[in-house]
């Protein structure tokens, strides 16, 4: 008995010495912390277009529409060169600014207004770095210590949403002005960024409430290339009438777009 025993213990010990060196041999990565964007009177314009175009790709989500040639403009390598031809009265870099703060004063031909204000989530230093990229995606950066002035007392984190406006509110009508159709479809209008709202048919109301104000806690299945694209602030831009409204529309079957 007791060698039988003896070759279990050795058996076990063994196992474990081998997948102790398998995990020692696997390199290790550390996690990095996501750095503060901070500005400077000494920051370049060609390091605040670095920082712009890092935010373009990453957590702007810029890419979840800018470059598909669908829902909106293509912009790497030609948005410098074509600013000038959209709103002759403003520079280039008002342009810009206006068109991440206010983006439906100017459609281009074409494409819908989904765009929504990136005041919302983004800092004025985030803002001034897209600025920055933009303008150099094929012209000339002109941002400068003067125009994000107001970046360095304000530091990198992103500003108050607005107060939630009043509800109860039509869904289908909440569901246009928010932009939620750039990403989701909505009985066969909008995006595919995002599921379709069908997919929501049915489903528990608290899964939906979650979905809506933790959109990054879950990711649904096939759609995991665009995580992190939805703004996680609906809490703040929705009042309660109006999240409760969108629950109720899409857990009855709203997603048909009835």
């Amino acid at each position: 008995m007791w060698q039988t025993n003896l070759k279990i213990l050795l058996t076990v010990v063994g196992t474990l010495g081998v997948y102790t060196v398998v995990a020692n041999i696997i390199p290790q990565v550390q996690s990095a912390v996501p750095e503060e964007l901070v500005l400077t009177a000494d920051t370049s314009p060609e390091e605040l277009a670095a920082i712009g175009e890092d935010l373009y790709a990453g957590i702007g989500g810029c890419t979840a529409c800018h470059g598909l040639g669908t829902r909106a403009p293509d912009l790497v390598g030609v948005a410098g060169t074509t600013c000038a031809t959209r709103k002759p009265e403003l520079s280039c870099k008002q342009y810009f600014w206006e068109s991440l703060t206010d983006p439906t004063s100017y459609i281009v031909e074409g494409f819908e207004p989904i765009m929504l204000d990136q005041s919302r989530t983004l800092s004025q230093a985030q803002l001034w770095a897209l600025v920055a990229f933009l303008e150099n995606q094929g012209g000339e950066v002109t941002v400068t210590a003067e125009d994000f002035a107001d970046a360095l007392v304000a530091g990198a984190a992103p500003p108050a949403a607005p107060p939630a406006a009043a509800g109860p509110v039509d869904p289908v009508a909440l569901v246009r002005s928010t932009g939620c159709l750039a990403c989701h479809s909505l009985a066969g209008e909008g995006g595919q960024v995002g599921p379709p709202f069908e997919a929501l048919r049915g489903r528990d109301p608290e899964f939906i409430r979650r979905s809506i104000l933790e959109p990054n806690a879950e990711i649904a299945e096939g759609f995991e290339a665009f995580a992190g694209t939805m703004p996680p602030n609906f809490g703040d831009i929705l009042s309660p009438e109006q999240l409760d409204a969108l629950i109720r529309f899409f857990a009855e079957g709203g997603g048909d777009g009835d």
